[in-house]
Protein backbone atom coordinates (compact mmCIF):
# COMPACT_ATOMS: atom_id res chain seq x y z
CA UNK A 1 0.00 0.00 0.00
CA UNK A 2 0.95 3.53 -0.64
CA UNK A 3 0.43 7.09 -0.24
CA UNK A 4 -0.29 8.36 -3.29
CA UNK A 5 -0.91 12.33 -3.63
CA UNK A 6 -3.89 12.97 -6.18
CA UNK A 7 -4.34 17.00 -5.96
CA UNK A 8 -3.70 19.55 -3.42
CA UNK A 9 -4.80 17.82 0.28
CA UNK A 10 -6.93 14.32 -1.81
CA UNK A 11 -4.97 11.57 -1.22
CA UNK A 12 -5.86 7.67 -1.93
CA UNK A 13 -3.93 4.52 -0.58
CA UNK A 14 -3.78 2.04 -2.90
CA UNK A 15 -5.50 -1.31 -2.01
CA UNK A 16 -8.02 -4.02 -2.58
CA UNK A 17 -10.72 -1.68 -1.85
CA UNK A 18 -9.02 1.95 -2.52
CA UNK A 19 -8.86 4.26 0.77
CA UNK A 20 -9.67 8.21 0.22
CA UNK A 21 -8.02 10.41 2.23
CA UNK A 22 -8.29 14.40 3.03
CA UNK A 23 -5.55 15.92 5.20
CA UNK A 24 -6.48 18.78 7.33
CA UNK A 25 -4.20 21.81 8.07
CA UNK A 26 -3.81 20.38 11.65
CA UNK A 27 -2.50 16.24 10.13
CA UNK A 28 -6.21 15.27 11.33
CA UNK A 29 -8.10 13.26 8.22
CA UNK A 30 -10.82 11.87 6.90
CA UNK A 31 -11.25 8.49 5.67
CA UNK A 32 -13.05 7.74 2.33
CA UNK A 33 -14.25 3.87 2.90
CA UNK A 34 -11.87 1.70 5.31
CA UNK A 35 -11.10 -1.51 4.15
CA UNK A 36 -12.72 -5.00 4.92
CA UNK A 37 -11.71 -5.95 7.96
CA UNK A 38 -9.20 -5.35 10.94
CA UNK A 39 -5.98 -6.66 9.04
CA UNK A 40 -6.56 -4.55 6.02
CA UNK A 41 -7.43 -1.26 8.17
CA UNK A 42 -4.15 -2.22 10.16
CA UNK A 43 -2.14 -1.84 7.13
CA UNK A 44 -4.30 1.59 6.06
CA UNK A 45 -2.89 3.06 9.48
CA UNK A 46 0.58 2.17 9.03
CA UNK A 47 0.24 4.15 6.01
CA UNK A 48 -1.64 6.90 7.53
CA UNK A 49 1.19 6.74 10.55
CA UNK A 50 4.26 6.82 7.69
CA UNK A 51 2.42 10.21 7.56
CA UNK A 52 1.97 11.55 10.71
CA UNK A 53 -1.92 11.49 10.29
CA UNK A 54 -4.84 10.99 12.96
CA UNK A 55 -7.96 9.69 11.54
CA UNK A 56 -10.92 11.90 12.88
CA UNK A 57 -13.97 11.60 10.23
CA UNK A 58 -14.99 8.10 8.03
CA UNK A 59 -17.13 8.30 4.79
CA UNK A 60 -18.50 5.08 4.14
CA UNK A 61 -19.22 5.28 0.26
CA UNK A 62 -21.82 2.25 1.01
CA UNK A 63 -22.33 -0.92 3.78
CA UNK A 64 -20.71 -3.97 1.78
CA UNK A 65 -17.62 -5.15 4.01
CA UNK A 66 -15.02 -4.39 1.89
CA UNK A 67 -16.07 -0.75 2.31
CA UNK A 68 -16.76 -0.72 6.22
CA UNK A 69 -14.84 -3.07 7.27
CA UNK A 70 -11.90 -1.33 9.51
CA UNK A 71 -14.58 0.69 10.67
CA UNK A 72 -14.46 -0.56 14.01
CA UNK A 73 -10.70 -0.65 14.25
CA UNK A 74 -9.93 3.04 13.58
CA UNK A 75 -12.92 3.91 16.35
CA UNK A 76 -11.11 1.42 18.89
CA UNK A 77 -8.05 2.95 18.14
CA UNK A 78 -8.27 6.60 17.74
CA UNK A 79 -11.09 7.60 20.52
CA UNK A 80 -13.94 10.08 18.78
CA UNK A 81 -13.25 9.28 15.19
CA UNK A 82 -16.93 9.93 13.83
CA UNK A 83 -18.51 7.63 10.96
CA UNK A 84 -21.07 9.43 8.74
CA UNK A 85 -23.58 7.53 6.21
CA UNK A 86 -27.01 8.66 4.74
CA UNK A 87 -29.83 7.04 6.17
CA UNK A 88 -30.53 3.68 4.21
CA UNK A 89 -26.56 2.45 4.28
CA UNK A 90 -26.81 4.09 8.30
CA UNK A 91 -29.26 0.60 8.83
CA UNK A 92 -26.87 -1.81 7.13
CA UNK A 93 -23.73 -0.42 8.48
CA UNK A 94 -25.55 -1.08 11.74
CA UNK A 95 -27.35 -4.22 11.45
CA UNK A 96 -24.21 -5.98 8.88
CA UNK A 97 -26.32 -8.94 8.96
CA UNK A 98 -28.41 -7.73 6.32
CA UNK A 99 -27.05 -7.62 3.06
CA UNK A 100 -26.83 -11.63 3.38
CA UNK A 101 -30.73 -11.87 4.80
CA UNK A 102 -31.57 -9.64 1.72
CA UNK A 103 -29.44 -12.27 -0.73
CA UNK A 104 -30.09 -15.49 1.05
CA UNK A 105 -34.06 -14.50 1.68
CA UNK A 106 -33.65 -16.14 5.06
CA UNK A 107 -31.58 -16.08 8.38
CA UNK A 108 -28.08 -16.63 5.58
CA UNK A 109 -26.07 -19.47 5.99
CA UNK A 110 -22.43 -18.72 7.40
CA UNK A 111 -21.05 -19.53 3.76
CA UNK A 112 -22.17 -16.08 2.49
CA UNK A 113 -18.96 -14.97 3.70
CA UNK A 114 -17.91 -12.49 6.39
CA UNK A 115 -19.79 -9.40 7.44
CA UNK A 116 -18.46 -6.26 9.16
CA UNK A 117 -19.01 -5.26 12.49
CA UNK A 118 -21.35 -3.16 14.03
CA UNK A 119 -19.37 -0.08 14.79
CA UNK A 120 -22.07 2.62 14.83
CA UNK A 121 -22.73 5.54 12.40
CA UNK A 122 -22.33 8.77 14.88
CA UNK A 123 -24.16 11.33 12.19
CA UNK A 124 -26.19 10.92 9.23
CA UNK A 125 -25.06 12.67 6.01
CA UNK A 126 -27.49 14.14 3.69
CA UNK A 127 -26.82 15.12 -0.09
CA UNK A 128 -25.10 18.53 -0.90
CA UNK A 129 -22.89 20.18 0.65
CA UNK A 130 -21.17 19.59 4.43
CA UNK A 131 -18.67 20.86 5.96
CA UNK A 132 -15.89 19.40 8.04
CA UNK A 133 -13.45 21.45 10.05
CA UNK A 134 -14.48 24.20 7.23
CA UNK A 135 -13.63 22.28 4.22
CA UNK A 136 -16.96 22.06 1.54
CA UNK A 137 -17.33 18.26 0.10
CA UNK A 138 -19.70 17.41 -1.99
CA UNK A 139 -22.01 14.35 -1.24
CA UNK A 140 -23.91 12.33 -4.26
CA UNK A 141 -26.73 10.02 -4.53
CA UNK A 142 -24.89 6.97 -6.70
CA UNK A 143 -27.77 4.18 -5.74
CA UNK A 144 -28.10 1.00 -7.93
CA UNK A 145 -24.93 -1.15 -6.18
CA UNK A 146 -26.46 -0.70 -3.05
CA UNK A 147 -29.55 1.06 -2.28
CA UNK A 148 -27.92 4.74 -0.95
CA UNK A 149 -24.87 4.26 -2.17
CA UNK A 150 -22.75 7.50 -2.45
CA UNK A 151 -19.97 9.43 -3.93
CA UNK A 152 -17.50 12.15 -2.27
CA UNK A 153 -16.20 14.91 -4.50
CA UNK A 154 -13.39 16.73 -2.10
CA UNK A 155 -12.38 20.61 -2.44
CA UNK A 156 -10.03 19.81 -5.20
CA UNK A 157 -12.52 18.40 -7.53
CA UNK A 158 -11.51 14.47 -7.03
CA UNK A 159 -14.87 12.43 -6.92
CA UNK A 160 -14.55 9.08 -4.89
CA UNK A 161 -17.32 6.77 -7.00
CA UNK A 162 -17.02 3.65 -4.48
CA UNK A 163 -18.99 1.03 -6.60
CA UNK A 164 -20.77 3.18 -8.79
CA UNK A 165 -18.55 1.79 -12.28
CA UNK A 166 -16.85 -0.99 -12.40
CA UNK A 167 -13.27 -1.55 -14.08
CA UNK A 168 -12.56 -3.32 -17.01
CA UNK A 169 -10.32 -5.76 -15.80
CA UNK A 170 -13.05 -6.95 -13.14
CA UNK A 171 -15.63 -6.57 -16.10
CA UNK A 172 -13.71 -8.71 -17.71
CA UNK A 173 -13.11 -11.75 -15.72
CA UNK A 174 -16.52 -11.68 -14.11
CA UNK A 175 -18.90 -9.42 -16.30
CA UNK A 176 -22.26 -9.35 -14.59
CA UNK A 177 -22.24 -6.54 -12.12
CA UNK A 178 -23.76 -6.85 -8.16
CA UNK A 179 -26.70 -4.49 -9.09
CA UNK A 180 -29.22 -3.94 -6.55
CA UNK A 181 -31.12 -1.52 -8.45
CA UNK A 182 -30.97 -1.34 -12.71
CA UNK A 183 -33.08 1.66 -12.83
CA UNK A 184 -30.83 3.36 -10.17
CA UNK A 185 -27.35 2.37 -11.44
CA UNK A 186 -28.55 3.91 -15.00
CA UNK A 187 -29.41 6.89 -13.71
CA UNK A 188 -26.43 6.96 -11.36
CA UNK A 189 -24.19 6.06 -14.11
CA UNK A 190 -25.68 9.09 -16.40
CA UNK A 191 -24.92 11.30 -13.76
CA UNK A 192 -21.53 10.58 -13.29
CA UNK A 193 -21.07 11.66 -17.24
CA UNK A 194 -22.36 15.09 -16.41
CA UNK A 195 -20.28 15.45 -13.25
CA UNK A 196 -17.34 17.83 -13.67
CA UNK A 197 -15.02 16.42 -11.34
CA UNK A 198 -11.51 16.16 -12.58
CA UNK A 199 -10.53 12.88 -10.96
CA UNK A 200 -12.36 9.69 -10.01
CA UNK A 201 -11.21 7.22 -7.94
CA UNK A 202 -12.87 3.79 -8.43
CA UNK A 203 -12.70 1.62 -5.45
CA UNK A 204 -11.56 -1.09 -7.50
CA UNK A 205 -9.29 0.54 -10.20
CA UNK A 206 -5.56 0.94 -9.03
CA UNK A 207 -5.11 4.29 -10.69
CA UNK A 208 -6.89 7.43 -10.47
CA UNK A 209 -8.78 8.04 -14.06
CA UNK A 210 -9.20 11.40 -15.45
CA UNK A 211 -13.16 12.56 -16.23
CA UNK A 212 -12.74 11.64 -19.63
CA UNK A 213 -11.61 7.92 -18.73
CA UNK A 214 -14.39 8.10 -16.28
CA UNK A 215 -17.13 9.04 -19.41
CA UNK A 216 -16.13 6.03 -21.54
CA UNK A 217 -15.91 3.78 -18.14
CA UNK A 218 -19.46 5.14 -17.82
CA UNK A 219 -20.52 4.17 -21.27
CA UNK A 220 -18.89 0.48 -20.82
CA UNK A 221 -20.68 0.14 -17.82
CA UNK A 222 -23.76 0.93 -19.03
CA UNK A 223 -23.36 -0.80 -22.55
CA UNK A 224 -22.61 -4.04 -20.35
CA UNK A 225 -25.86 -3.39 -18.20
CA UNK A 226 -27.70 -3.63 -21.72
CA UNK A 227 -25.79 -6.50 -22.71
CA UNK A 228 -27.35 -8.45 -20.25
CA UNK A 229 -30.78 -7.09 -20.41
CA UNK A 230 -30.53 -8.49 -24.13
CA UNK A 231 -29.72 -11.23 -23.04
CA UNK A 232 -32.44 -12.21 -20.63
CA UNK A 233 -34.79 -10.79 -22.68
CA UNK A 234 -33.63 -13.49 -25.75
CA UNK A 235 -33.27 -16.52 -23.13
CA UNK A 236 -37.04 -15.29 -22.00
CA UNK A 237 -37.90 -16.21 -25.55
CA UNK A 238 -39.62 -19.29 -23.51
CA UNK A 239 -40.65 -19.55 -20.05
CA UNK A 240 -37.69 -19.73 -17.18
CA UNK A 241 -37.62 -19.49 -13.80
CA UNK A 242 -34.92 -17.33 -12.16
CA UNK A 243 -32.96 -20.52 -11.28
CA UNK A 244 -33.34 -21.25 -15.08
CA UNK A 245 -31.98 -17.58 -16.22
CA UNK A 246 -29.33 -17.36 -13.50
CA UNK A 247 -27.91 -21.06 -14.98
CA UNK A 248 -28.20 -19.83 -18.57
CA UNK A 249 -26.62 -16.09 -18.21
CA UNK A 250 -23.88 -18.24 -15.61
CA UNK A 251 -22.70 -20.78 -18.89
CA UNK A 252 -23.50 -18.17 -21.91
CA UNK A 253 -21.13 -15.65 -20.36
CA UNK A 254 -18.75 -18.36 -18.65
CA UNK A 255 -19.10 -16.72 -14.82
CA UNK A 256 -16.97 -18.85 -12.55
CA UNK A 257 -19.61 -18.73 -9.57
CA UNK A 258 -18.88 -19.99 -6.05
CA UNK A 259 -21.65 -20.48 -3.09
CA UNK A 260 -21.54 -16.61 -2.42
CA UNK A 261 -20.90 -15.56 -5.78
CA UNK A 262 -24.05 -17.29 -6.69
CA UNK A 263 -26.38 -15.82 -4.59
CA UNK A 264 -25.08 -12.20 -5.35
CA UNK A 265 -26.01 -13.01 -9.27
CA UNK A 266 -29.12 -14.65 -7.94
CA UNK A 267 -29.76 -11.45 -6.36
CA UNK A 268 -28.77 -9.14 -9.73
CA UNK A 269 -30.96 -11.23 -11.85
CA UNK A 270 -33.64 -10.46 -9.66
CA UNK A 271 -32.91 -6.74 -10.02
CA UNK A 272 -33.22 -7.18 -13.77
CA UNK A 273 -36.53 -8.94 -13.99
CA UNK A 274 -38.02 -5.85 -11.50
CA UNK A 275 -36.47 -3.52 -14.38
CA UNK A 276 -37.85 -5.86 -17.35
CA UNK A 277 -41.26 -5.89 -15.52
CA UNK A 278 -41.65 -2.74 -14.39
CA UNK A 279 -40.89 -1.58 -18.15
CA UNK A 280 -43.83 -3.95 -19.30
CA UNK A 281 -41.26 -6.16 -21.18
CA UNK A 282 -41.95 -9.62 -19.26
CA UNK A 283 -44.54 -10.86 -17.18
CA UNK A 284 -44.21 -14.18 -15.40
CA UNK A 285 -47.20 -17.52 -14.46
CA UNK A 286 -47.06 -19.83 -11.77
CA UNK A 287 -47.57 -23.37 -12.43
CA UNK A 288 -47.16 -26.83 -10.28
CA UNK A 289 -45.15 -24.75 -7.89
CA UNK A 290 -42.90 -23.04 -10.44
CA UNK A 291 -42.67 -19.41 -11.03
CA UNK A 292 -41.96 -19.03 -14.76
CA UNK A 293 -41.09 -15.48 -16.15
CA UNK A 294 -41.03 -14.76 -19.94
CA UNK A 295 -41.41 -12.13 -22.76
CA UNK A 296 -44.71 -10.24 -22.64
Amino acid sequence: MQFNKIKGNTYFIDAPTNIGVYVFKNKTCLLIDTGIDNTQAGKIDEVLKAQGLHPRYIINTHSHADHCGGNSYFKKNYPGCAVYAPGIEKLFLENPDLHNTIIFSASPLKQLGKTSKNSGVDFDLEYGTMRLDEKKLEILALPGHTPGQIGIITPENVCFSGDAMFGEAIMGKYSLPNLFDIKASLTTLNHIKELEADFFVISHIDRVITREEAVKLADANLANIAMYEEQILELLEQPLTREDLLENIAVLNDLPLDFQEYHLAFSTISAFIKYLYEHQLITYSLENGRLYYFKA
